[in-house]
């Protein structure tokens, strides 16, 4: 026990000694603890002492129970010294200055316990917070004060006075950074909604701006509700891109839905195409809960639509009825299913790959109840599809047969792929009696289909090709787990086409990659910017077969086992004198620039388990990627680098000195800033396809539409994202891990082979 000031002080009290203190000490006399002690406990004479007073001060400036200020707190201090020196000399006392320890972890400051072997434990009180925190059972509940302020300000008294207002300087640029700089991802808090909703008719000349306006309103009020509608048939049309956020399961409401179909009618098929995927997807956000009678209100929204196919092909009355049916219809009618279902009948290309995505819909799994309804709206739809085909024009029943016919191949083929797996051999024995069931399946009258010879069928992978036969000497199977088969088929044009048929494999998610590298080069090419991008078709017939276009080429290990480099392959097949390395100038042109597209494109997607087996290279100077089991970030290796630029892709550019380097480098930022300018259509394209079969998606559906938004980097600024993506590049070349991990699988291919 020690004494401070004039009082008795426990070292091991109610809340113990820390820090610095100045230690009273009284002569000649022995403490006898807290309790029994005769030294006394408060001061002698009636008032607090000057030194007492300014060291409780001085304590409460230490636990920031005062607002510090630097150069008054330095002028303070020193006053304080000298006032304690006076008083200290002043007095007839004995002062100790004894430093107590202190604790801290985590920045949190603990009080010390003490503890003594073979003495008797004594409870150690540990001293409660200064803060006192008592629980508010109504923060999670409603503000009745700011409830009111909303109801008042949406009021349909309040849109009179709205009509005219507009925004200053500093809300005119706080509406800028929310309808250009946030993405469809972002969510508004209540400010945003507040400020949105004021400035509303100034913000609807803004085509971008509707997305966002539409998110402040509550669909659940009758009032909110009429003036949104009433403000979105006078909005500036929105873009074809951006009306695929509508689509989504935010927006539930039919006037909303039937606006964004109203837009995607401007749509070209060429451009609808890119986006069909998603938008079968779409369907699950139509309402499924009373599946029955959505059946029926779908066919009765659908057989008006069709009726007029006889008597005229004008796409434009279907928007001209747009606006009255959103004020009209009362009903929740899937207009996407009828949408779809007009368009593809006036074009067999969407006919053919509608049918194949609500085909793989339809299928049978083991699912929730909310999906059995899913299912059963994705057959309806399809049922729906087939019977108007059926019962069409000429030209519409043609596509009915036509897809008939594709059903019927694909079984027969899966039927022989199947009995070719279960026989036994090596895969040059698989490979023969593949070819001898193909010859068999002529002159065999128990055959169902004779792959040598049938008449002309549309080819699911690509519905501008008309197969009639198989080739089958040209058959053979690939070195696999499962064996996929490279099939040759004969055209009606004579041209034979090499396609892959895959057995055993779920296609989906190379489906969907396949699909976005396609889109992300329509994209650069409308920006006068080609990449010499290969995106080969693929199409999946099932979750456990589909199609993959062929394209003659060679992995990039094969070329360094048997030419030794990059340039070897080039020079062999492309030989010029005067061009640079001995090589075609044009062929180096197309190998920067397919380098730089798909470094850029797998960056963004998040491609993962890139090697040099997966890295494709044509004589004409083209690489490319195959093979996406991993994206969105997921990948089997550790420590994988952002691209896949490897030491022998550099090397064939020249090094990272050579000028074909740093145009390769030009090339990578160009692509990046171009990309970033249309992320809204990415961004709402995987949005739609959260809830689809997609492995890697389905990992976590709720993050994977973020971890493409994260790569793209929408929080910074052009000359930011360039040096970001030189920091990529120059991470990626230096990686050291990468290296390793290609030595292991090269012998790993070694050992397998």
């Amino acid at each position: 026990t020690s004494v401070w000031f004039n009082h008795t002080s426990a070292y091991w009290g109610f809340r113990g000694c820390k820090g610095l203190y100045d230690l009273k000490v009284w002569p000649q006399m022995k403490s006898t603890g807290p309790r029994s002690s005769s030294i006394p406990s408060h001061s002698l004479s009636s008032g607090v002492s000057q030194m007492q007073r300014l060291s409780r001060l001085a304590k409460e400036h230490r636990n920031g129970e005062m607002n510090k200020v630097d150069w008054l707190d330095r002028l303070t201090f020193r006053e304080l010294e000298v006032i304690n020196e006076m008083e200290k000399r002043n007095s007839q006392f004995l002062y100790l200055m004894v430093e107590f320890p202190q604790l801290f972890i985590d920045e949190k400051q603990y009080s010390v316990m003490h503890l003594e072997r073979n003495v008797q434990s004594v409870a150690a009180y540990v001293p409660k917070p200064k803060i006192v925190v008592v629980p508010d059972y109504e923060i999670y509940q409603e503000n009745l004060v700011e409830r009111k302020h909303h109801r008042l300000s949406r009021s349909a008294r309040a849109g009179t006075s709205d009509r005219d207002v507009k925004p200053n300087a500093i809300a005119r640029d706080t509406l800028n950074s929310i309808v250009y700089r946030y993405s469809p991802t972002n969510p508004l808090n209540s400010e945003e909604q507040d400020i949105i909703w004021k400035y509303r008719f100034y913000l609807s000349s803004h085509k971008k701006a509707l997305t966002k306006f539409l998110k402040c309103v509550n669909w659940e009020t009758a009032t909110e509700v009429r003036q949104a509608l009433t403000l979105l048939e006078c909005w500036a049309p929105m873009d074809v891109e951006d009306a695929l956020e509508l689509l989504n399961s935010t927006f539930r409401h039919p006037a909303v839905r039937w606006y964004a179909i109203t837009r995607l009618n401007e749509a070209s098929d060429e451009y609808l195409l890119l986006y069909l995927l998603q938008l079968v997807q779409a369907l699950k956000y139509e309402a499924v809960d009373d599946n029955d009678q959505i059946h029926e209100q779908r066919v009765s929204g659908i057989k008006p639509i069709f009726q007029t196919f006889e008597v005229s092909s004008d796409t434009n009355s279907f928007e001209e009825e747009s606006i009255e049916r959103i004020q009209e219809s009362k009903r929740n009618v899937s207009n996407l299913a009828a949408f779809l279902i007009k368009r593809a009948c006036k074009n067999s290309i969407l006919a053919n790959y509608l049918y194949w995505y609500l085909t793989i819909e339809c299928e049978d799994e083991k699912s929730s109840k909310k999906d059995v309804k899913i299912q059963e709206m994705y057959l309806n739809v399809l049922r729906d599809f087939l019977s108007i085909l059926y019962n069409g024009t000429s030209e519409m029943k043609i596509m009915h047969t036509q897809l008939k016919e594709q059903q019927h191949f694909v079984d027969r083929l899966v039927t022989l792929v199947k009995i070719v797996a279960k026989e036994s051999g090596n895969r040059k024995r698989k490979t023969e009696k593949f070819q001898q069931f193909l010859i068999e399946s002529g002159s065999s009258s128990s055959a169902k289909i004779n792959f040598n010879q049938f008449g002309p069928i549309i080819f699911p992978l690509d519905p501008n090709v008309q197969i009639v036969g198989i080739v089958p000497e040209k058959v053979s199977l690939f070195k696999s787990a499962l064996m996929p088969s490279k099939i040759t088929f004969r055209t009606t044009t004579g041209i034979e086409y090499d396609a892959i048929f895959k057995h055993g494999d779920d296609l989906r998610q190379d489906q969907l990659i396949l699909q976005m590298i396609t889109l992300m080069d329509k994209l650069l090419q409308k920006e006068n910017l080609d990449l010499k991008l290969t995106p080969y078709r693929v199409l999946a017939t099932s979750s456990r077969h589909g199609f993959m276009q062929y394209i003659d080429s060679v992995t990039v290990a094969d070329v360094l086992n048997g030419e030794g480099s990059i340039h070897n392959y080039f020079r062999k097949f492309n030989p010029c004198e005067t061009g640079p390395y001995g090589i075609m100038p044009e062929i180096m042109d197309t190998y920067i620039k397919s380098c730089a597209g798909y470094c850029v494109i797998t960056y963004l997607l998040g491609i993962g388990d890139r090697h040099l087996d997966n890295l494709l290279l044509t004589t004409s100077g083209k690489l490319f990627h195959i093979d996406f089991g991993y994206i969105l970030g997921r990948d089997p290796k550790p420590m994988p680098p952002p691209m896949k630029l490897s030491k022998e892709m550099v090397d064939a550019m020249g090094g990272i000195s050579s000028e074909y380097y740093h145009a390769f480098r030009k090339l990578c930022y160009t692509a990046f800033l171009h990309l970033r300018r249309h992320a809204n259509v990415m961004l709402n394209l995987f949005g739609l396809m959260v809830d689809a079969s997609v492995p890697d998606i389905a990992l976590e559906p709720d993050k994977s539409v973020k971890k493409v938004e994260d790569n793209l980097r929408l929080d910074l600024s052009d000359e930011e994202a360039v040096q970001h993506l030189q920091n990529l590049l120059d991470i990626s070349i230096t990686a050291v891990m990468p290296a390793l991990v290609e030595q292991i699988h090269k012998l790993a291919q070694y050992w397998r082979k």
